[in-house]
């Protein structure tokens, strides 16, 4: 009897040893085996100052407002869409539609600016990369705002006027609206208003309303901010904190929480159908629904190799910036009048 109760407490313990060995192999090996992310790679300044070209000359609240919806590509499609289908609604009944929806208070601000918003759903790529860029170097991008304002003024392209005060405070640029209730968003080409042409941003759409084909910039129909003033996420709620740089919300840092673009490891720039990204499987067409294949492309800017030495020369004078020149002036069906822009797509002065 003692025998057998010897050799099975011997088989026990050799079981005990061989489970223990097997946890621990699937413990620290299994770990070692994953590779840690990688760092997210450095955009360079003139990379920003490409993307920041299209908004830097904005006013700086709407600088603010565009950087942070900039991380919600997601919502930012969905806004549009949701304007687009809620045309007919104005003034406080909008305001109110609006504050009922779900979206990051960024996103609900530029529909105050219905042509700001557009442009960013149309130039999605574009809008990813900006969210991308401003998540992850936040404070060279906001020094390449203020490096693209000091190329603007520099060209004669940049003060103050009867729509917005542009004021210098050390080697700070400042733009605010004039009439601080109403607010013009100025129309430009991004590739050509800085003095030395920029590389266009691949696949870029010029929006009617904040476009404007030439190398001066224009401005629309105000718009009236007082219906959404009651609003926490209103125009008064938004600034630009160059000192700190950075933007601010409600007298506070903004801080994204948007789960799309959080580092470049969690974010597929070649496919925006992944993660929170997905809209009914796909994008067809840039819109969803709509026929064609499925939208694919790097949201991360590519410059032409060999049309560049240094920041902004290599101009492609044959390209496409120029051929959306043409666009841009045709889509308006207006002009500069007395400095100003007067053609479709604006806001309405309330």
């Amino acid at each position: 009897m003692k025998l057998p109760k010897q050799v099975l407490i011997l088989l026990l313990c050799c079981l005990l040893v061989r489970f223990t060995a097997q946890a621990e192999s699937f413990g620290p090996t299994g770990q070692s085996n994953e590779q840690s992310p990688a760092a997210p790679a450095q955009q360079s300044p003139q990379e920003l100052q490409q993307l920041v070209a299209p908004i830097a000359l904005y006013p700086d609240a709407l600088v603010a407002q565009v950087l942070a919806a900039s991380t919600y590509p997601t919502e930012i499609v969905e806004a549009d869409r949701w304007m687009q289908g809620h045309s007919k609604l104005k003034g406080e009944e909008l305001a109110k539609e609006v504050d009922k929806q779900p979206w990051d208070p960024s996103v609900k601000a530029l529909t105050q600016f219905p042509s700001v918003l557009e442009n960013m759903d149309k130039n999605l790529p574009w809008t990813s990369s900006l969210g991308d860029a401003y998540a992850n170097q936040q404070l060279d991008v906001t020094d390449a705002v203020q490096t693209m304002r000091q190329q603007a003024r520099k060209a004669g392209k940049l003060d103050s006027n009867e729509q917005e005060k542009v004021t210098t405070q050390g080697n700070t640029i400042v733009i605010e609206p004039a009439n601080p209730e109403v607010i013009y968003v100025p129309a430009y080409d991004p590739w050509l208003v800085y003095g030395d042409p920029i590389v266009a941003y691949p696949g870029w759409y010029p929006v009617p309303g904040i476009f404007l084909g030439g190398v001066g910039i224009g401005f629309g129909i105000g718009f009236g901010v007082g219906f959404f003033g009651g609003y926490g996420w209103g125009w008064h709620h938004w600034g630009y904190d160059w000192h700190g740089r950075s933007v601010i919300y409600n007298h506070n840092t903004y801080i994204s929480h948007s789960r799309t673009i959080i580092n470049r490891n969690n974010f597929n720039h070649n496919n925006f159908n992944h993660g929170n990204f997905n809209h009914g499987n796909a994008f067809r067409g840039g819109r969803p629904g709509a026929g064609g294949s499925t939208f694919h492309g790097s949201s991360a800017p590519h410059f032409q190799p060999g049309t560049r030495s240094g920041a902004f020369s290599g101009f492609d004078h044959g390209g496409n910036v120029r051929g959306f020149s043409s666009r841009g002036r045709s889509s308006f069906g207006g002009g500069f009048h007395g400095g100003s822009f007067h053609g479709g797509g604006g806001g309405r002065h309330r």
